[in-house]
């Protein structure tokens, strides 16, 4: 699912962020969504959001249950 658009996101998902110290590597941490940080509908470079341990990224990939 796209993490480029606010509606598909919701406290409690799992997702695939890029942290903003990993931006240039790419590489993404995976968590669940505490906070939404992006107020906009869509960001070309992904919705900011707050995870449960207090990480904040850019959601690159929403999670299902099989990943």
């Amino acid at each position: 699912m796209n993490g480029k658009e606010r509606k598909n996101i919701r406290p409690g998902i799992r997702v695939a962020i890029v942290l903003k110290q990993d931006q240039r590597t790419g590489k993404r941490t995976v968590g669940t969504v505490k906070d939404l940080l992006t107020n906009s509908q869509n960001h070309p470079h992904g919705i900011k959001v707050r995870l449960t341990d207090g990480q904040v990224g850019r959601v690159q990939e929403i999670l299902t249950d099989e990943d």
